[in-house]
């Protein structure tokens, strides 16, 4: 049994590791999205759908680089310790720690709302807190249990994800509409930007896969594969799934559920339980890798003596991180039952946009860094490539709404405080 120096379990292995990445990146947004964007500019969706994929694959090459000089956790928050110091890293820590919390909270609730196509009640009072608390408890107990077990579970999910929508695009293919893809006029510049903007958030997550590099088989060689891969699968899946969606939906533009509505179209009854289905596998999935990834945030933290050393505690029978994981799904808990707390705190958007700027600016500086650790993967072009995507992270910023940017510098001054309260309180201990 192979552990890291942090005392962890490197259990997770290459093509864990796409399903992982996988599972992080689809949760529920493409089951919605379809018909947001096609109501914006109707068939050249499906352009904006590619240049959003290679927008995103600008950032992943960037973490594909940078990844491969660490075999530790931390993901963002570590390339931002070695490049930039201790109080920018913890910031990116801290965010992206809150951003987990919150978007847990949030797609859990949402997959009680698909649960409920199937089960009325599951949606109503006591019966839904009793679901929540069980799938948290229960994810709390896996992750606990051992990485191995999480990584098992993450394998599972991605092929229950995949197939609905797999057959979805299979079935879907045979009932095109050849005059649905008709162009028409040119959308305005700024309806096809929004567009990308709004599409660049079913992309996000296979930030999540970095993190626990602690306990990957071969961090190092591995991570860049695995984002490639599962970066491939997953634009290929989406615009799949948009083509069938334009092809088989003649009120796509005012569909809530357009793959629900897809499916029934030409599947019947039973293509819309597929697709429901698959809407809450996929919530599923991504669930257990959000608490993999977050509880890893406090530990990383506290490792480089930033919190508490309890977070830092590994458990001596199961060698996970078991007080940060316990911690991390406490408050996930709370916040998923308060949803309307979650509200309050939306910063999962800007917080992950912060973590991509931080990583694609910290590539450049370790290249120049004579005793950075060296890059198993070498980026052709790589400072071209990360000032463009650090520019269309930085874009992407200024085009956040005004409630997303207080919440943010209100949660990063809270996150200031507590790094220097507990620098002050180590430094006088």
């Amino acid at each position: 049994m192979k552990t890291s120096d942090e005392g962890l379990v490197r259990g997770i292995r290459r093509w864990d590791l796409v399903a992982v990445t996988i599972n992080g990146i689809i949760g529920a947004g493409i089951f919605g999205l379809p018909s947001k964007v096609y109501s914006l500019i109707g068939s050249y969706s499906l352009i904006a759908f590619i240049v959003c994929a290679l927008v995103v694959m600008l950032i992943i090459l960037c973490f594909a680089e940078v990844g491969s000089r660490f075999e530790q956790t931390g993901g963002p928050y570590l390339y931002a310790q070695e490049a930039f110091g201790s109080a920018v890293a913890f910031e990116v820590g801290w965010l992206i720690w809150l951003a987990l919390l919150t978007a847990f909270a949030a797609n859990c609730n949402l997959m009680i709302n698909y649960f409920s196509f199937f089960w009325a009640p599951a949606n109503t009072g006591m019966i839904r807190a009793a679901i929540i608390v069980a799938v948290v408890i229960a994810l709390t107990l896996l992750n606990v249990l051992g990485v191995r077990q999480a990584a098992i579970a993450s394998n599972i999910f991605t092929i229950g994800k995949l197939v609905p929508m797999l057959i979805f695009i299979a079935v879907g293919l045979f009932f095109l509409n050849p005059h649905s893809f008709a162009l028409g006029a040119r959308p305005a510049t700024g309806a096809f930007s929004q567009s990308v903007l709004l599409l660049l958030y079913a992309f996000t997550g296979f930030e999540m896969a970095v993190i626990p590099a602690g306990e990957i088989k071969n961090p190092q060689r591995d991570l860049p594969r695995a984002l490639l891969i599962a970066m491939a699968v997953i634009a290929s899946t989406y615009i799949l799934i948009q083509v069938v969606c334009i092809g088989t939906l003649p009120g796509l533009a005012n569909s809530t559920k357009p793959l629900a509505d897809a499916g029934q179209k030409f599947m019947g009854t039973a293509g819309a339980a597929i697709i429901s289905a698959g809407a809450i596998i996929s919530v599923a999935g991504n669930l257990n890798i959000t608490v993999l990834s977050a509880s890893r945030v406090p530990f990383a933290i506290a490792e480089r003596n930033q919190l508490p050393s309890i977070f830092a505690r590994v458990h001596k029978r199961f060698f996970t991180p078991h007080v940060s994981i316990v911690i991390t799904t406490v408050l996930m808990l709370v916040l998923t039952l308060k949803s309307s707390f979650v509200a309050a705190l939306t910063i999962s958007t800007i917080a992950r946009l912060v973590a991509y700027a931080v990583t694609c600016a910290a590539l450049p500086v370790l290249r120049k860094r004579g005793n950075a650790p060296a890059a198993h993967f070498k980026l052709r072009g790589g400072t071209v490539i990360a000032t463009a995507a650090l520019i269309l992270s930085v874009w992407l910023l200024l085009n956040s709404t005004r409630y997303e940017a207080i919440a943010s510098i209100i949660a990063a001054a809270v996150g200031f405080a507590i790094y220097l309260s507990y620098r002050l309180y180590r430094g006088a201990s």
